[in-house]
């Protein structure tokens, strides 16, 4: 699957200047590094991303998809939007 390019593009400047952050092609998308870890990827045209504990049903509730349709089963923490 190709990854969204333009959403790749506005993803990069919306990270830039933020700690140490890298790239990594998985998944047949792009997942975005903070610090080694994934905070954010692109799945196709879909932005998935690291939402806090505390912060994952509201993100929800306010229009966020769950990953099961990505792994088959909720991915808690990871919200596709």
């Amino acid at each position: 699957m190709a990854f969204d390019e333009a959403l790749a593009d506005r993803t990069r400047a919306a990270i830039a200047g933020r700690a140490e952050t890298s790239e990594i092609r998985m998944f047949g998308g792009l997942a975005f590094m903070v610090n080694t870890h994934m905070a954010c990827g692109i799945l196709g045209d879909d932005l998935m991303v690291r939402v806090a504990d505390d912060a994952y049903e509201s993100a929800l509730s306010r229009g966020a998809r769950d990953m099961s349709e990505f792994s088959g089963r909720p991915m808690h923490g990871m919200v596709i939007v």
